[in-house]
């Protein structure tokens, strides 16, 4: 059969895999100038290896991914334990604390000691108890309140919550932090060269496999006639249109876009469910600076309400600074609602908000930088809250033939470079 795919990040990549593997024509179309989708990375000159947009890491039962990297003979997949903490007020002071194991938590002074026993006992029986379709009928901050007490709740996971999902804190599901515990390692992994470099060898793998790449490429808008699908397609210029035929398509796009181009193919109840999910935007700053502004940690979430970032990871102290010039790399990022005034900023003002607040974060921080980098994505993080359930899409859609595996369907999972592969790998075996 003639496939189209419609996007080329890795769900798309993935599915395209399987697809040409089972002897389908596959056409795969990428908006963009190059593949991979917010696991995409840039690269300066003074660089060897790429950086991620935003923050990327893999963990070490990221079967999926994995067995896409064994599959296609990727084998620069590097993995370790570094360094991840808890930045809180202590006092007048700042501190930070590793919270990865169960001495961590009973070494925790903000929690008392029966705190830190029924916190670690909620803890371990959602790490090592299987989903339950009661975490889909609970506020997670309901039900953290409930087992591991306010104070509890509150010190170790109130701020998070509230910086992830800013006023929707209170309404995200229970599955959602059961699977953020359940997923979690201890042992990172990162691709040797940056993630663009294992984009860059599934692309050359498909091509080889006879998969039609077109990036710059727009989908505008999708019909159906009789059992063929017609895309209209949109290469450079807004007046250079042609149509293209296929038999099946799968979209990996944003739900918002799908829901944009689709309009002429799916019912309008069913367009209208698509509509309803709600999405904060991300704002993410990279910085290089000569001297690492973190010391050792790699992942620090930020506890305190004073300061806005949700999280600050030195990048360089999960990857060696000599890959980039031996300058040490930074994130910075949010998660804010698209009227939020980070996301029309322009990059200088995004700059100036984030260095006063690592002064304060550390204070041998004396503001400089080498060079910074701002990136901004629309529907980073959907709201994983009842109505959520709700409106998410699935695999079968009321078209048939058409196939949806975007990023939404990660859920209850975190979105991820693993997920994604699942979720094309997945829709491939549908076909």
């Amino acid at each position: 059969m003639k496939i189209a795919i419609l996007g080329g990040g890795f769900t798309g990549l993935a599915a395209a895999h399987d697809l040409s593997k089972k002897g389908h024509d596959v056409t795969l179309y990428e908006r963009g100038a190059v593949l991979g989708g917010l696991a995409a990375g840039f690269k300066e000159k003074e660089w060897d290896w790429y950086i991620e947009r935003a923050y990327h890491h893999l963990f070490s039962n990221d079967s999926d991914i994995l067995g896409l990297a064994d599959d296609t003979g990727f084998k620069n997949i590097m993995f370790k334990s570094p360094i991840t903490a808890s930045y809180y007020n202590v006092g007048s002071q700042g501190r930070t604390f590793p919270l990865d194991t169960p001495v961590d938590l009973l070494r925790f002074p903000l929690l008392s000691i029966p705190e830190r026993v029924r916190t670690g006992a909620v803890l371990a029986f959602l790490k090592f108890i299987p989903f339950l379709p009661v975490y889909e009928e609970y506020a997670a901050q309901d039900f953290l309140k409930v087992a591991m007490g306010e104070h509890a709740y509150e010190v170790m996971f109130g701020e998070l919550f509230r910086k992830k999902f800013g006023k929707y804190a209170g309404k995200i599901l229970t599955s959602f932090i059961w699977a953020r515990i359940t997923k979690r390692t201890k042992e990172l992994g990162y691709v040797k060269g940056g993630f663009q470099v294992f984009i860059d060898h599934l692309e050359q793998t498909l091509i080889k496999q006879g998969v039609k790449i077109c990036k710059s490429v727009a989908v505008e808008s999708i019909e159906k006639k009789g059992e063929e699908f017609i895309l209209t397609i949109q290469e450079g210029a807004p007046t250079k249109k042609k149509k293209e035929v296929f038999d099946r398509v799968v979209s990996t796009l944003p739900t918002p876009v799908l829901a944009n181009v689709t309009q002429a193919l799916f019912p309008a109840e069913f367009l209208q469910n698509l509509r309803n999910i709600q999405y904060l935007h991300a704002v993410c700053l990279i910085l290089q600076t000569e001297k690492p502004i973190l010391a050792k940690e790699y992942w620090l979430n930020i506890c305190v309400p004073e300061l806005s970032a949700m999280l600050v990871a030195q990048h360089t102290n999960l990857v060696d600074k000599k890959h980039y010039g031996n300058k040490n790399l930074l994130y910075m990022a949010n998660y804010v609602e698209g009227s939020d005034p980070l996301v029309k900023m322009s990059d200088k003002e995004i700059l100036a908000h984030y260095v006063p607040q690592l002064k304060k974060l550390k204070q041998d921080y004396d503001g400089s930088y080498d060079k910074y980098f701002i990136f901004k994505a629309p529907f980073a993080q959907p709201i994983f809250d009842k109505k959520f359930l709700k409106s998410k899409p699935d695999f079968e859609t009321p078209v048939p033939g058409f196939y949806i595996a975007n990023l939404d369907m990660t859920y209850p999972y975190d979105r991820g470079t693993n997920y994604a592969v699942k979720l094309g790998r997945q829709v491939a075996g549908m076909i």
